[in-house]
């Protein structure tokens, strides 16, 4: 028994359920690619996969509609994989738990992938029934969500389409016309390790909401791991220690929701004079209850700075026998502390040319610091080129004071609203004929590959649009099954009239 099942339109979750089958995390996709390769072969269909992975499947025109222009749909085969703690699924070799009830599909604790795997399930399904048609050109790129490395290194030479339907929107009745451009800056710091002796204390930040750090950078929510830094500044103005590892973030993407800090408390202040554990006047009682009282003063702090924007922050604190363990000393830990609290987070600039819409951004996705190492992984968004050059400049800046590595990757431009798009005006008509209400046509500060199209194939036409979703790329994310079902119709139409 399938779980989705019964659910409308058939064929689409039909194949959006083979597709929570196959693990298709960022960077994992080859089964995906495969299967993908697999059904056009079955159905005599014309297809190219490259050596990363991506696939265009072509399917001729219908009968009577050879001498319509062709239209090409495309959508990304990757998703940002996310799970819960307490989740016991290998989101690399095991497939997702879909849920179903009411009006809404998920995933048993973890993300649910619907960003992007409804565009795969779309395409599929239009291209396995019997529909009337102009000539489509399905493009089905991977790892889009690291960095756009798909759409930057796919070859289009077999495709003929000027027209571009990105299946890649969370908003339905919202038509995308423009989105930010992105970099992800990546960095990297070495330090030493030495036995080091004190008291072992867990620290974790955590209850946030996260979210796409694109589509939800405004919202000003908590980043953990940047919250983390500064606890960990903070509590070195009452306790000396080292840090054993640092952990927070799963994707550059994504707005952390929980961080922690393994560190190794060493003293305490005491009217201006640190002891270290070992030696007379270190009292382990006193190293607690100073963490304690900082650590609770901290949480305070935080909830009423995020009441209304995060209001399940908590910080959670525990301690183990006292010991020796290899951690950077107490130095390098204030060091790596200032430097995780020193990078900048959300929004930088809102847009001057479209109200509400952020202009420049980044985040800080992904923290790791164990056996040595330093890493930390950063997107930033930008609608203007040089606003994100400057940005990524003076992250290498910070990386130049802070003595560390820094390497940018997965660069992509921005896609630029047209001021004239027949496609927009002939999608937005048929809406409002269909549904009796007016899409909207907005830019976003998420990025889009219809930027790296448009700068592959000249003058190119395109529109974004998808069904609703909410909460992508975290555990809560949901897929609404009712849109779903509508803008199938609304794509079924659009092409018949193309």
């Amino acid at each position: 028994m399938r779980v989705l099942e019964g659910l409308s339109p058939e064929k689409v979750f039909y194949y959006f359920e083979d597709i929570c089958r196959i693990p298709h995390g960022s960077g994992n996709t080859g089964k995906i690619s495969d299967y993908l390769v697999e059904f056009a072969a079955k159905r005599g269909l014309a297809h190219y996969q490259d050596s990363v992975g991506n696939v265009i499947i072509i399917k001729e025109a219908s009968e009577g509609y050879e001498n319509h222009p062709p239209v090409m749909l495309q959508g990304h085969m990757d998703m940002v994989a996310v799970k819960k703690p307490d989740c016991d699924i290998d989101m690399r070799t095991e497939g997702l738990r879909l849920k179903t009830e009411g009006d809404a599909v998920w995933a048993e604790g973890t993300s649910l992938g619907g960003d992007d795997g409804i565009a795969v399930a779309y395409g599929l399904a239009l291209l396995d029934g019997q529909y009337r048609h102009p000539r489509i050109e399905l493009v089905i790129t991977v790892d889009e969500e690291v960095g756009m490395d798909g759409a930057r290194a796919i070859d289009l030479s077999p495709c003929r389409a000027k027209t571009l339907i990105n299946l890649d929107s969370e908003d339905e009745g919202i038509f995308l016309a423009g989105c930010a451009g992105g970099a992800r800056v990546n960095y990297s710091l070495e330090y030493e390790q030495s036995p080091l002796s004190g008291l072992p204390c867990s620290i974790e930040i955590a209850g946030l909401k996260g979210g796409h750090s694109g589509a939800e950078i405004q919202k000003g929510r908590g980043n953990a791991n940047g919250l983390l830094g500064r606890i960990l500044t903070e509590l070195g103005t009452a306790v000396d220690f080292g840090i054993r590892t640092l952990a927070g973030g799963l994707a550059d993407n994504a707005i952390p929701r929980q961080a922690e800090a393994h560190i190794m408390v060493t003293g305490y202040r005491d009217g201006g004079n640190g002891y270290r554990y070992g030696t007379e006047g270190f009292e382990a009682e006193t190293c607690r209850r100073l963490v304690g009282e900082a650590l609770a003063k901290m949480e305070k702090d935080l909830a009423f700075e995020l009441a209304q924007k995060d209001p399940g922050v908590k910080i959670e604190h525990s301690f183990q026998d006292a010991g020796m363990e290899s951690c950077m000393g107490e130095a390098d830990a204030r060091r790596i502390a200032a430097f995780v609290n020193t990078v900048p987070g959300g929004v930088q600039a809102m847009s001057g040319a479209m109200e509400g819409l952020v202009e420049t951004s980044l985040n800080l996705g992904i923290l790791e610091c164990a056996e040595g190492k330093l890493k930390m992984g950063i997107s930033v968004r930008s609608s203007l080129e040089s606003a994100k050059y400057a940005l990524i400049g003076r992250l290498k800046d910070l990386a130049l004071l802070s003595g560390a590595g820094v390497q940018v990757t997965g660069d992509y431009p921005g896609w630029a609203y047209r001021s004239q798009s027949p496609l927009r005006e002939k999608m937005a008509a048929l809406y409002e004929e269909m549904f009796r209400r007016t899409p909207q046509i907005q830019a976003i500060h998420a990025g889009l590959e219809c930027g790296l199209f448009a700068h592959k194939i000249p003058d190119l036409d395109c529109v974004s649009i998808g069904p609703a979703m909410k909460n992508i790329h975290t555990t809560e994310e949901e897929l609404c099954i009712s849109s779903t079902e509508r803008m199938w119709r609304f794509l079924i139409k659009l092409l018949e009239e193309m």
